[in-house]
């Protein structure tokens, strides 16, 4: 659902493919995350190289956010409504083109838009880096503070959670959602890879998928243990699709299953842990696992 797959061409969408997801969503019992509508990256090249006014942007944004929350109203459980706005040092991205042209107040009305279009669905800031407790989650939760004294209809804060076994697993994760958690949000994990260094022959060893599955279930487990943390995304589910190798050179195997299906040790760590938690909260589901 990001801009260059779903407004190709000025005045034209294209939702062929985002209707095929939400509609097997429904088929299926499931809910969709909506991603993205306000961000710097993979935005189509009329956008980024129009030259348009500033008044002429605000109603190119206004309509692609009415347009396209709206078309999904009912059927989106969540929105990322602005993405990666802030770089590691805590700064507003020169590089966004809504920010950069026309100010910052523009992530406010992006909220307001997206809140008049569906006033169901959950509206959130998402990005990388912002795991722990640190000068760009600072930046999200002034902003995040100052936008709700405004009545601005920010519902939540996700991590990426984009992860690295080369780097410690950020410890704090829980405490950093919970800070946001006591403002009020809702909070998310939204994109949960973990990458490896791989071998000469690219097939890791047992120690590393196992450190591999430690983080993956840490991450779920720091999102169980804070209230109204309750949407938890990988990734992608198999190494075959993934997006790793062609960004980080000698890194991989990043998600919980192989290229062939099968599934690796941080699969079962999930299912396992998810499989706890519903026994501790009383639910019954028969086709979970029992895990010691």
């Amino acid at each position: 659902m990001k801009w260059e797959y779903l407004h190709p061409e000025q005045g034209r969408y294209n939702f062929g493919m985002a209707d095929a997801i939400v509609k097997f969503a429904q088929q299926n019992r499931q809910v969709v995350r909506g991603h993205t509508l306000l961000w710097h990256s993979q935005n189509p090249a009329w956008l980024e190289q129009g030259d348009f006014t500033p008044d002429q942007l605000r109603a190119i944004l206004r309509d692609h956010i009415t347009t396209v929350v709206g078309r999904y109203k009912g059927r989106i459980q969540q929105w990322d409504v602005a993405n990666e706005i802030f770089d590691d040092s805590g700064k507003l991205r020169t590089e966004n083109i809504w920010i950069r042209e026309l100010g910052p107040g523009i992530i406010a009305d992006a909220f307001r838009w997206a809140h008049q279009a569906d006033p169901k669905a959950k509206l959130f800031f998402n990005d990388y880096n912002v795991e722990s407790v640190n000068a760009k989650s600072n930046a999200y939760y002034a902003l995040i503070k100052d936008l709700r004294a405004q009545r601005v209809p920010v519902d939540g804060f996700s991590a990426q959670s984009h992860l690295s076994t080369r780097y410690g697993f950020p410890g704090d994760l829980e405490t950093n959602l919970k800070r946001f958690a006591d403002l009020g949000l809702s909070t998310a994990i939204t994109e949960l890879d973990v990458r490896m260094d791989l071998p000469a022959d690219g097939v890791p060893t047992a120690e590393m998928l196992a450190k591999q599955a430690d983080y993956y279930n840490r991450a779920l487990v720091a999102c169980l243990n804070v209230e109204g943390c309750d949407s938890f995304t990988i990734w992608g589910f198999t190494d075959k699709y993934s997006w790793v190798p062609v960004f980080f050179t000698g890194e991989g195997a990043a998600t919980v299953m192989w290229d062939d299906f099968t599934r690796k040790p941080a699969y079962y760590a999930l299912q396992c842990t998810l499989a706890k938690e519903s026994v501790k909260r009383g639910e019954h589901h028969p086709q979970l696992p029992k895990c010691a």
